[in-house]
């Protein structure tokens, strides 16, 4: 290739843990994923002579998801997640991918997810929110995949916090008063947008509906803590609601 790098595309690489991952959740996921790009591949790995696998047969010639055969060699799910990480390099060298969304609960994949992160990847976990932390931790952003379940399921799992609950939750409250601080102009508003960003960095599991709110504006309201106010072409923006330090 004459030393110059192999030409990088915008697409995304989706690998599946069937182990880890219920097929009820697919149909949210692949939305999820598009927010983040094209998923150019989808693959999912187990060993689909067991039965146990049988109720993701239907998704997957649904959403175009191909299948990889990996046998149980041994007692566990180490065969499983070899393959799905001997892909991911593969994958990795071939140079084509902005992107790799893990879909695991496993903390098998850290290390992948950190490897990849290495070599300049975007890497979007999805998993229970049983997932270990250093899996979460090791990813641009983690998803937790109770909120793909049904409307009915997915309220049911995920209550929505009342004011008293998310002031009490004083990582959250340092996060947002943290981002608002660097971000903000010297009235102290700050653009919403960037604050979220903000957040996901040093938290990559954040996402509102992990609080039970659709949308971030819904959350900061949902605090009581700060002002919020929309400018130009609906913007909003966000302000401490605490005395600004001046100078």
């Amino acid at each position: 290739m004459n030393g110059q790098e192999h030409p990088r595309s915008s697409g995304l690489a989706v690998l599946i843990d069937a182990d880890n991952a219920n097929p009820a959740i697919v149909e949210g996921l692949l939305a999820e994923v598009a927010k983040f790009g094209v998923a150019s591949v989808k693959r999912i790995y187990g060993d689909w002579t067991t039965p146990a696998l049988g109720k993701w047969k239907a998704a997957l010639l649904e959403h175009s998801i191909q299948p990889i055969q990996q046998f149980a060699y041994t007692s566990g799910k180490n065969a499983t997640d070899s393959a799905m990480i001997i892909d991911a390099m593969d994958l990795l060298y071939s140079g084509d991918f902005a992107g790799f969304c893990i879909v695991s609960s496993d903390s098998d994949f850290t290390r992948l997810a950190s490897r990849l992160r290495e070599s300049g990847r975007q890497v979007y976990g999805f998993g229970e929110q049983k997932t270990p932390k250093p899996f979460v931790a090791a990813c641009d952003r983690f998803i937790y995949t109770e909120i793909f379940s049904s409307r009915e399921a997915s309220e049911a799992a995920i209550k929505r916090k009342t004011a008293q609950e998310l002031r009490q939750d004083a990582k959250l409250c340092h996060l947002f008063r943290q981002a608002i601080e660097a971000a903000a102009d010297e009235d102290g508003w700050a653009n919403l947008g960037p604050v979220g960003s903000q957040i996901a960095k040093q938290m990559p599991e954040f996402d509102p509906r992990n609080y039970g709110y659709t949308k971030l504006s819904e959350l900061v309201e949902g605090m009581g803590l700060f002002s919020l106010s929309r400018r130009e072409h609906g913007t909003p923006y966000i302000r401490d609601q605490r005395p600004v330090k001046k100078g």
